[in-house]
């Protein structure tokens, strides 16, 4: 029996956070700010507007998200494929740009208690630097996405993407 009981406990575990995105499902206007020199603690940031659709792929198990925002003559169209790994329990975010292509790092996480946060090494400027990412203030019509670097080891963050998402109607 407890077999039974351990198993049903995974299950319904592994059916929760592979629902976390399911808020994000739908058309968005958003707001972006973003720091032209990342980790140089600067307070010059570039604000770009535009929109984001995500859709659901794999029944859930997965899902795409199209941003295309733009600020005067600067432009940016990405994409993020996240997709659930059941026996973790964790998702993997791949990001894309038209610019740039494929991050090759996935970030990892899930939520908990209505906070999401995904975790990556990457390479910035020839050195190795933690990247985080955020998802908060969650609601039915909008929520926040913060991206943060850290040279020392996640020690201290700077953020350098924050995006606030509104439901388009």
């Amino acid at each position: 029996m407890l077999h039974v009981c351990l198993i049903a406990a995974l299950l319904t575990a592994s059916a929760n956070h592979q629902h976390d995105f399911d808020f994000e499902f739908g058309s968005w206007t958003t707001t972006l700010r973003m720091q032209p020199h990342p980790l140089q603690n600067s307070k010059d940031w570039v604000t770009y507007a535009g929109t984001s659709v995500v859709r659901k792929v794999w029944n859930g198990r997965a899902n795409l998200g199209e941003l295309e925002v733009s600020s005067g003559t600067k432009h940016i169209e990405a994409m993020t494929i996240r997709i659930y790994d059941p026996r973790s329990q964790m998702w993997k975010i791949y990001f894309a740009t038209a610019q740039a292509g494929v991050e090759a790092t996935p970030t990892v996480g899930r939520f908990e208690n209505g906070r999401g946060e995904f975790y990556d090494t990457e390479e910035y400027n020839g050195k190795a630097v933690k990247v985080r990412f955020v998802f908060s203030h969650i609601t039915a019509t909008s929520f926040e996405f913060v991206q943060s670097f850290s040279a020392d080891g996640g020690k201290t963050w700077l953020p350098n993407w924050i995006a606030t998402f509104k439901r388009s109607t």
